[in-house]
């Protein structure tokens, strides 16, 4: 307890400086000379020298209770003005991460997830830390608080530590999953761009070869057209039938995918949509109109007799192997998305497959090409003079080698293109690998140093200060791993850019990860905080180290889940145990719930080791109290009912003393003077509730 008096030695208490200062008209000297008697006098009095004392005793204790009282106005002041700025950042940032409404490209996405990431690496941090310390600060008012017998602070509506958590809490919900969404949609904007692709490829293939199909059909020819001619339109048109229904499937495929990017939203699926209808009504044209033509080439009575059966073989064997070309160019070119190695060998293997088909599919275009030059071998021997085409098809010998030669070159360029691909994979595999080791590191480490942490909380290894000394080490071991964290959130990055989304060889997420961190920065932090407000109780109240060592044995022994808190039931035994009379009857369960009410104000089940302390602390030692003050103001007063501006002045230092004017209601009472002041209305606010 510090003596106000003693540290300041400036200002005399008592009656040397009293309301006879300001009177008198003698000189100096005369006045010094009359002082020196009235000394004389003074010194000679024993009950002077009493009240002298009684006075500076009084000062000292109100000096001490206004020094507190002051204070804790600061340490509340600072809460509200931290609790305000922490609200309000949350209060902006939740509407932000809220917003889920995705973007058209996969570069607007990416930059929100850019964004996002800054938020989790810049400004976030420096919130969890502003929270942290805001709880630290707030224990400590309270703390200090119930040591100097103050009422428990309430801050003002909206701001209580539960409303900041709250606030955290709904933070923490928004910013939950909004890295998921946002690389789900990357992902789907990535397979929309894909799927678009596609089906541009596929409608332009299809538009190139229905391009005339449509006037070659409602061509009339066959109407001036002599027998042998109107039989060979017969066979051409059963050739372009079959052609008709190779390309069914395409027109299929062309329709599923623009369902698909129906399904998924595609942002222009408007034009989409105009292109596949265009595509469908002109297929139903097509096949209307060719089954229109069959019927009129039918009603021809006649059959051509002398057709050339090579032609319609060869026209029947090129068709089929014209689409298998097609199609395989069609494959060779189609484009691919992978995201494992395993993936990519399948193409690879399937490539592999395909290849390995090419020398039976050689040997058909060469029986084919026999088959066109037996047919021009046969018309040369017989003297029959062939128009330059074969009426049945229009795929000729040049097309097919022409095909081939396209075929033979896009081989080798796929061969290239999953190649490259498998090694972009094993390189992301690679990423994959060097973040589940760090990782599978950096997890256990952390779940490891909450265990620690919560075992020195509750484990009675030597004095408080060794317990707080080794909790700092502990702090220091945890910052000085930071860089660890820091490398793991650089290959996060590195996976996030390969756009890497899933991860077979570690259960851990940087998002774990980084949960778990700052659990571990909080967790020891208030760890810390618990100590240092135990050691300050332990001092103020002058409980030995033997004591506070029973307090942690007897609030261990019923802690049976060890999670630093008894349960009504858990701490009715403990108090039992030592020798209250708390059982189950009336007078003990009034008595019970007058305790709870003193360790528990908040109502929240649970009392904590530094309630207890605090309760069994105030059992056992002495506070200054209200009636105290009045009593100390009473002997400034001189046993008046009241006290006078001039008075406070006198004997409190000039700050507190303006505190105290500043503060006093006017006193009322019967014998009340002008100027007089209500120290006991003063002094019972000081321990009650008031905005004081």
């Amino acid at each position: 307890m510090v003596d106000y008096h003693a540290a300041n030695q400036s200002y005399q208490y008592g009656p040397s400086s009293g309301s006879n200062g300001a009177g008198g008209g003698g000189s100096m000297g005369d006045y010094m000379a009359q002082e020196d008697d009235w000394d004389r006098d003074l010194l000679l009095d024993p009950a002077w020298e009493k009240q002298q004392r009684k006075a500076e005793t009084a000062a000292n204790r109100i000096c001490k209770v206004l020094a507190v009282n002051q204070e804790n106005e600061h340490l509340m002041e600072d809460y509200e003005r931290l609790a305000s700025d922490l609200l309000e950042w949350i209060r902006r940032t939740v509407p932000w991460l809220e917003d889920r409404v995705p973007q058209k490209t996969i570069q607007e996405m990416q930059q929100k997830l850019e964004d996002f990431r800054d938020y989790r690496r810049v400004h976030k941090p420096p919130k969890v830390q502003e929270k942290c310390q805001l709880e630290i600060n707030f224990n400590t008012l309270q703390t200090k608080l119930r040591l100097s017998n103050r009422p428990a602070f309430m801050p003002s509506e909206g701001r209580m530590v539960s409303d900041i958590n709250n606030g955290w809490q709904h933070l923490e919900q928004a910013e939950k999953g909004y890295e998921e969404w946002l690389l789900n949609e990357i992902r789907r904007l990535e397979r929309l761009d894909h799927l678009a692709e596609k089906f541009r490829q596929k409608a332009s293939i299809h538009e190139a070869w229905t391009d005339g199909k449509e006037a070659m059909l409602k061509h009339r020819d066959y109407e001036t057209a002599t027998l042998s001619d109107i039989k060979a339109l017969i066979r051409k048109h059963e050739a372009f039938e079959s052609d008709l229904a190779a390309h069914q499937d395409r027109v299929e495929q062309i329709a599923a995918i623009a369902q698909e990017l129906n399904e998924l939203d595609y942002y222009d699926s408007h034009n989409v949509n105009t292109r596949c209808q265009k595509i469908c009504d002109q297929w139903d044209a097509l096949g209307s109109l060719t089954h229109s033509r069959r019927e009129a080439l039918e009603k021809t009575e006649k059959q051509l007799e002398t057709i050339d059966q090579l032609h319609l073989e060869y026209a029947k064997r090129a068709a089929p192997f014209n689409n298998w070309m097609e199609g395989a160019m069609e494959d060779l070119q189609d484009m691919f998305i992978v995201h494992t190695v395993e993936e990519v060998e399948g193409l690879i293997s399937a490539h592999d497959q395909f290849k390995s088909t090419l020398p039976d599919a050689d040997r058909e275009r060469e029986a084919i090409l026999a088959i066109h030059k037996e047919a021009q071998r046969i018309a040369e021997s017989n003297h029959i003079k062939l128009s330059g085409s074969n009426p049945y098809t229009t795929v000729t010998p040049q097309i097919i080698n022409s095909k081939w030669e396209k075929v033979q070159q896009l081989v080798p360029k796929r061969d290239h293109a999953l190649l490259e691909e498998q090694s972009k994979q094993q390189s992301n595999e690679h990423l994959r690998r060097q973040f589940a080791s760090q990782a599978n590191i950096v997890g256990p480490w952390i779940q490891t140093k909450m265990e620690e942490i919560g075992r020195i909380s509750i484990e009675m290894n030597g004095t408080l200060e060794d317990q707080l000394s080794h909790l700092k080490q502990y702090e220091r071991s945890i910052v000085d791993y930071k860089p660890n964290l820091d490398l793991l959130e650089q290959q996060h990055q590195l996976i996030q850019e390969a756009l890497i989304f899933d991860n077979k060889h570690t259960n851990y997420t940087m998002e774990h990860i980084r949960v778990g961190w700052e659990q571990l920065l909080t967790t020891i932090a208030r760890t810390i905080n618990e100590v240092e407000n135990q050691i300050l109780t332990r001092d103020a109240k002058g409980i030995s180290q033997e004591q506070m060592q029973e307090f942690r044995a007897s609030f261990n022994h019923f802690d049976k889940d060890h999670g630093g808190a008894l349960g009504p039931e858990e701490f009715k035994a403990c108090l039992i145990s030592l020798g209250y009379d708390v059982e189950n009857d009336r007078q003990g369960d009034a008595e019970f719930n007058r305790i709870m009410s003193v360790v528990d104000p908040n109502h929240s089940g649970l009392v904590t080791f530094q309630a207890f302390i605090d309760f069994m602390s105030r059992e056992t030692t002495d506070t200054d109290t209200a009636d105290q003050v009045i009593a100390s103001f009473k002997v400034l007063a001189g046993d008046k009912n009241f006290i006078t501006a001039e008075e406070l002045r006198r004997e409190l230092p000039p700050d507190q003393a303006e505190y105290c004017i500043a503060r006093m209601a006017p006193y009322q009472g019967p014998d009340a003077v002008p100027g007089a002041l209500d120290y006991k209305s003063f002094s019972t606010a000081l321990y009650g509730e008031s905005d004081l």
